[in-house]
């Protein structure tokens, strides 16, 4: 056999081989997008610290173990509980495709989560893909926490930035709209996509709900306005904060079944 045929009969098994791998990352790209991804999370030290077996220890203690008894359905839970200068404020909001079940398993990983990165912080959030959590000596509830907040983006650009910045803040204001007019049944919560030439963008909007609907829409369109600043030309973006966050990728993210 000559040289020159051992040399093209391994660069054809390194190709294969190649090609292989990539179908591989595709896969598994595709499938993180679906998971329930750890995200972010901010410990607070300005509240301080509490002891376990201390009275705000317990009733963060009684909170959790309140909160197990929803079954999720609405997919969030805000409670407190305690008087000052022990009250404990908990909220739970989990991602509008994941209510039921998917909403409970995210508590219990936030939870563990946020016990082991924020040990003892008597305020602190985290984030996850299908949930955040959150927890405060003092009251948050119905005001718009932009304090906590953190951009996320795509390595890849698009050809047309211009173009594609503007369509991306159009299809998020008009979800926007979507999810923060009247109805009996306010998610606080929208989903949609366009066409894109020969690609779609996909996009979701949501706040947490106990905020006004009005309150909501000032959180997102706040945020919405950040789209320069965070994901001028990217190919996908969020910005999430600890009330609202907006996401948009040119791929399917959300799971089609609650």
């Amino acid at each position: 056999m000559s040289s020159s045929s051992v040399s093209k009969r391994f660069v054809l098994v390194l190709n294969l081989a190649m090609v292989a791998i990539q179908i591989l990352l595709i896969r598994s790209v595709s499938s993180m997008n679906r998971t329930n991804a750890y995200l972010y999370h901010k410990c607070s030290e300005i509240e301080g610290k509490y002891k376990q077996k201390s009275p705000y220890g317990e009733n963060l203690n009684f909170l959790i173990s309140d909160m197990y008894k929803d079954t999720f359905v609405r997919g969030f839970v805000y409670a407190y509980h305690g008087d000052d200068p022990n009250t404990v404020y908990i909220l739970l909001q989990c991602r509008g495709d994941s209510y039921g079940s998917k909403c409970g398993t995210c508590l219990t990983t936030a939870i563990s989560e946020l016990r082991k990165r924020c040990p003892m912080n008597k305020a602190a959030i985290v984030w996850f893909d299908k949930c955040l959590l959150k927890i405060s000596p003092t009251t948050f509830f119905e005001k718009i926490d932009d304090k906590n907040k953190f951009y996320m983006y795509s390595t890849k650009k698009v050809s047309d930035p211009e173009s594609f910045n503007a369509k991306t803040k159009v299809l998020l204001t008009e979800l926007t709209a979507k999810a923060t007019r009247r109805s009996d049944k306010l998610l606080l919560y929208e989903t949609g996509e366009v066409k894109l030439g020969k690609m779609n963008l996909y996009g979701m909007v949501q706040c947490t709900r106990d905020l006004w609907f009005t309150v909501c829409k000032t959180c997102l369109d706040k945020i919405i306005g950040e789209l320069p600043k965070c994901c001028d030309g990217k190919e996908g973006g969020r910005v999430v904060s600890g009330s609202c966050n907006f996401r948009y990728e040119i791929y399917p993210f959300l799971d089609t079944v609650r």
